[in-house]
């Protein structure tokens, strides 16, 4: 029975499979568990909330899931991302792939030009 078994390769064809199958399960649960806990750690940063030029043209919405909205005049989002903080220094990737960053001081946020202050 055993000589079957390691001479027949379907024979490996279920635990391989099930293998796979766990694999997967526990990296979307290990994935959803980061996912999680990114969104509370940004729900409770400092710098989660809305930042806008003096003007109020440019609108930068740090949401506390990670995702940003940016407005700019009467558009509302005029871009929509995601966005991570390191320390002072704040990197944003829009959901078309564009890249771009910015850094905070003093309260201030300083962003391709531009200075936004919390709203």
């Amino acid at each position: 029975m055993a000589e079957r078994f390691f001479r027949d390769p379907s024979a490996f064809r279920a635990p391989l499979a099930f293998a796979a199958a766990f694999t997967v399960v526990a990296a979307f649960t290990a994935l959803a568990h980061d996912i999680k806990q990114e969104e509370k750690t940004m729900a409770e940063h400092p710098y989660a909330g809305m930042w806008v030029t003096k003007d109020n043209h440019i609108r930068h919405e740090l949401l506390p899931n990670g995702r940003y909205v940016e407005a700019r005049g009467t558009r509302e989002k005029a871009y929509e991302g995601r966005y991570w903080v390191t320390g002072d220094h704040i990197d944003y990737k829009d959901d078309t792939g564009f890249t771009a960053d910015g850094d905070f001081r003093d309260g201030v946020l300083y962003h391709a030009g531009m200075v936004l202050r919390r709203r």
